[in-house]
């Protein structure tokens, strides 16, 4: 059953993926309930997230279960079954754990998306370092980025602000609470030969206070993905982003020049946008046009497309 599944969404996806000249996307997301994995390739390495619940099974059977279903993986998607790296996680995965490190193997490699360079770790974190997911709002940023004054809050290893450089913008400036992930973003950055120190600026930050330091109209165009909930003894206050949208939001409008865009998402399926508190001349809902072929249907996140007045 999960042979013939995984089979017919890898023949469908992959041919869409030629077309689009894309070596990393999703091809299998918990299709079966009796086989509840989220599958991405990346190259020619296989990722493999298997959500937690109750199937009952005892530590050695679920064991032969795990190893009898990546010898399927690795025989239709032809991966040889030492590059399948797998993880279990949350069964609602809200990327409120993106922050955290499991192993110290540094396996790092390097894969393209639309011309661009990243750097992917599939064995030491919970996440991989690339957003699949994204894609399409990385390529409307990087059409949207020209000239402006760039921010990336909440910047995870960076992508975004790799896009919005290679689209011309004028600054960059990545934020982010985790040194490890700004180091990351550097890289990224730096891979695809964008090294201009006072250009492309990184800041070891918490986003929420960060955003209270910033003169008016300091920033043209932002980028706000935010984990679902923080409590990192880093920071002054623990964030809710249910909570704490609206002011996260008033503050970044504030910061951004007249007719200034922010790219708000979030992954927090019960999200409600309070549209009445958002001191915006726009807000518009792109969620379903930033979804990508590998996630239509299966996309558990909100998308945004903010304008200040």
């Amino acid at each position: 059953m999960f042979e013939n599944r995984l089979l017919k969404v890898y023949k469908h996806k992959s041919k869409l993926a030629r077309r689009q000249n894309i070596s990393c996307y999703r091809v299998y997301d918990h299709d079966l309930p009796e086989f509840p994995f989220a599958i991405e390739l990346y190259d020619n390495r296989v990722y493999l997230a298997e959500y937690r619940r109750r199937h009952g099974m005892d530590e050695a059977a679920h064991e032969e279960w795990l190893s009898s279903c990546m010898e399927v993986v690795s025989r239709i998607l032809s991966v040889p079954k030492e590059r399948i790296f797998d993880r279990q996680r949350k069964k609602m995965d809200h990327r409120s754990e993106q922050y955290e490190k499991l192993n110290v193997q540094q396996e790092f490699f390097t894969v393209e998306e639309n011309g661009l360079k990243f750097l992917v770790n599939l064995s030491d974190y919970l996440d991989t370092g690339l957003f699949l997911d994204h894609r399409v709002t990385r390529e409307m940023v990087r059409k949207e980025s020209a000239g402006k004054r760039f921010l990336n809050l909440f910047c995870y290893t960076g992508s975004f602000s790799v896009y919005a450089a290679a689209g011309g913008a004028a600054s960059v400036t990545s934020v982010d609470l985790s040194k490890t992930y700004l180091k990351w973003a550097e890289d990224n950055m730096v891979i695809n030969r964008f090294k201009d120190k006072e250009k492309y600026q990184f800041v070891h930050a918490d986003v929420k206070q960060y955003l209270k330091t910033l003169p008016p109209g300091s920033f043209d165009l932002v980028v706000m993905d935010p984990p679902t909930f923080s409590n990192s003894k880093r920071m002054k206050d623990f964030l809710d982003i249910q909570r704490d949208h609206v002011e996260l939001l008033n503050d970044a409008l504030a910061a951004t020049t007249a007719g200034g865009v922010i790219y708000f998402s979030t992954n927090f399926t019960r999200f409600i946008l309070d549209t009445e508190n958002i001191e915006a001349a726009e807000i518009k809902d792109i969620t379903r046009a930033t979804t990508a072929f590998d996630f239509e249907g299966k996309l558990k996140r909100w998308c945004y497309r903010i304008t200040r007045s």
